[in-house]
C-alpha cells in the first residue's frame, strides 16, 4: 500500500469511528504515520480529502454493479439482481456504508463527486427507463423512484447492523421495494 492509500485508509476509519467534523488532519496523520504536510501533498484540504474516498467507494460500488447491468435479463429480475447486489456491497464493506450514511445530507461533497457518484447508478437509471418504457415501473419521475430505492437501501442497511435485529430477510425487502415500484 502506498503512502496515499494509507492516508486514505486511515481516514476512512476514523472519520467512520469519529464523525467527519470531529477527525482532524493531525489525528488522520498520526493513524497514516506521516506527517500533515504529506496529507496536504496528496490533498489540498480535509474536503479533498473526504470527497477523494467519497470517489473511490463510488468507483468501486460502479465495478459491482456495472456487472449486474452487463446481462439483457427481465426488468425484474435485473432490479432484483440489482437490489441485492447493492446491499451485498455495503454490507460486505461495512466501512464504505457507515461513511456514506454520515454524508446523505452533507455539503462536503463536491458537485464534480457527486457526477462521479451518480453514474455508479447509470444501469439502474437505464433499468428504471426500460421498466417505464415496458410499463413495468411505475411512471413516476426517476429522481422519486431513485430516491425511495435509494432511501430503501440505506435503511434496509442501517436496519440489519442494529444488534437487536433478528430475521433480516433481504428477500422479504427486496419484494417489498419491487411491489412499491411495480406498475
Amino acid at each position: 500500500m502506498n503512502k496515499k492509500e494509507t492516508i486514505l485508509k486511515a481516514a476512512l476509519e476514523l472519520l467512520v469511528e469519529n464523525g467527519i467534523h470531529a477527525t482532524p488532519v493531525s489525528a488522520i496523520a498520526k493513524k497514516a504515520n506521516t506527517g500533515m504536510g504529506t496529507i496536504y501533498n496528496y490533498f489540498e484540504s480535509k474536503e479533498v480529502l473526504i470527497n477523494a474516498i467519497y470517489v473511490a467507494i463510488k468507483e468501486e460500488e460502479k465495478e459491482v454493479l456495472d456487472a449486474v447491468f452487463k446481462e439483457e435479463i427481465p426488468v425484474k429480475v435485473l432490479f432484483e439482481h440489482y437490489y441485492t447486489s447493492v446491499i451485498s456491497f455495503f454490507t460486505k464493506n461495512k466501512i464504505y456504508f457507515g461513511f456514506m450514511d454520515q454524508l446523505q445530507a452533507s455539503p462536503i461533497i463536491t458537485p464534480e463527486s457527486k457526477a462521479i457518484g451518480y453514474n455508479a447508478i447509470e444501469g439502474v437509471i437505464k433499468l428504471i427507463k426500460k421498466g417505464k418504457e415496458e410499463h413495468i415501473i411505475k411512471n413516476i419521475d426517476n429522481e422519486e423512484l431513485l430516491q425511495f430505492i435509494g432511501g430503501s437501501v440505506l435503511s434496509y442497511l442501517r436496519w440489519i447492523h442494529m444488534p437487536t435485529t433478528s430475521n433480516k430477510s433481504l428477500t422479504n425487502q427486496t419484494r417489498l421495494v419491487w411491489d412499491a415500484i411495480k406498475e
